[in-house]
């Protein structure tokens, strides 16, 4: 093999290197994980690719989940990196069924920093962790040499555990089941967006960027809650995809359901973003039996986080894969992105 050609093949695509793509959360990033990660690390939890691992220590059911926040810049309407960073891993424990307990955090700085900068993250941090009700037990600390960015990154791995009987998973969804969302789609993106000063306009925005335990466990206190996810990176539309693939049905989206503010759709259209792949930080899928589905929804709206929680379509069994149904009653597929619409928001 000639120094020219690629290392290997992903999919249908020649990848020599890694870009900011494979970091999108869309195609690109799930033929990464299926060709390299999962050739080396594959297991049968780790296959599974959901938003944490399920484990047992010693009879207790536990969820492990870790992330990496890059998000440019780090303080933005709604929120910051280090607020991003608990929130992030706390979702992603409890849309798994468990209650977060401890996180770890690891901070890769790079020299020049302030260290006023540094204690206003950890300030913010420890506020966030204290309303999810988790607590920081480890760290890590690495010094970087100077760049162009803002330099900061910040990685989190969090463990919970499982209290409920309630059996979460792709395995458990049928067609017929509701699918739920506790309120507006892209308003992280959006307000990122927007604060990196790039464009010459403004908008009233803030990142929805929130930390959801306490209104999942209130979901999943009582039976009829299937699978949940938060649609994060490639938001809503991707997410969706995922759980299509994950449970080999269909799932229809109602465009007219679909809670999207004014702000972002003024946002998405000057740029030329869809709102359906815009990035959540403060938003769960909840795909649910119909028996459960006005109960569910009503217990949303009694938490802060739900208030405009919604039903926005349905399991199907055919067609396969992803659709929006629009408008006039058209149905079109909604396909998962092959990278990015916006780098560096998460």
């Amino acid at each position: 093999m000639s120094k020219t050609q690629p290392r290997y093949v992903v999919g249908d695509i020649w990848d020599e290197r890694i870009v900011m793509g494979h970091g999108s959360g869309g195609r690109k990033m799930h033929r990464l994980i299926a060709r390299v990660f999962l050739k080396h690390f594959g297991n049968p939890v780790l296959r599974r690719l959901e938003d944490g691992a399920r484990i047992g220590v010693k009879g207790r059911r536990l969820v492990m989940s870790t992330d990496s926040y890059v998000v440019q810049p780090l303080f933005f309407p709604g929120g910051d990196i280090g607020k991003l960073a608990v929130c992030g891993t706390v979702n992603d424990i409890a849309v798994m069924g468990a209650a977060p307990e401890h996180l770890s955090v690891g901070f890769i700085v790079r020299e020049g920093v302030e260290l006023d900068l540094i204690e206003k993250l950890c300030r913010s941090i420890g506020r966030t962790a204290k309303q999810a009700g988790v607590k920081v037990v480890a760290g890590d600390t690495k010094v970087i040499e100077k760049g162009d960015d803002e330099g900061v990154y910040i990685n989190t791995t969090g463990i919970g555990t499982v209290r409920t009987r309630v059996k979460l998973g792709p395995e458990q969804v049928k067609a017929g089941d509701a699918i739920l969302l506790n309120g507006s789609i892209g308003d992280h993106e959006a307000a990122v967006a927007v604060a990196r000063g790039v464009f010459r306009f403004r908008a009233r925005l803030a990142s929805d960027c929130a930390p959801l335990a306490g209104l999942i466990q209130k979901l999943v206190s009582g039976p009829g809650v299937k699978m949940m996810r938060d649609p994060t990176r490639g938001g809503l539309a991707t997410t969706l995809n995922e759980i299509a693939e994950a449970t080999g049905l269909g799932l229809v989206l109602h465009e007219e359901l679909v809670p999207i503010s004014p702000a972002v759709r003024g946002v998405a259209e000057l740029l030329g973003l869809e709102p359906l792949y815009m990035a959540n930080e403060g938003k769960v899928i909840v795909v649910a039996s119909p028996e459960a589905e006005k109960r569910l929804t009503k217990e949303m709206h009694k938490h802060v986080y739900g208030r405009k929680a919604c039903r926005v379509g349905e399991v199907v069994a055919e067609p396969k894969g992803v659709w929006l149904r629009t408008a006039i009653g058209s149905l079109r597929r909604l396909i998962m992105l092959e990278g990015q619409q916006l780098p560096r928001i998460c």
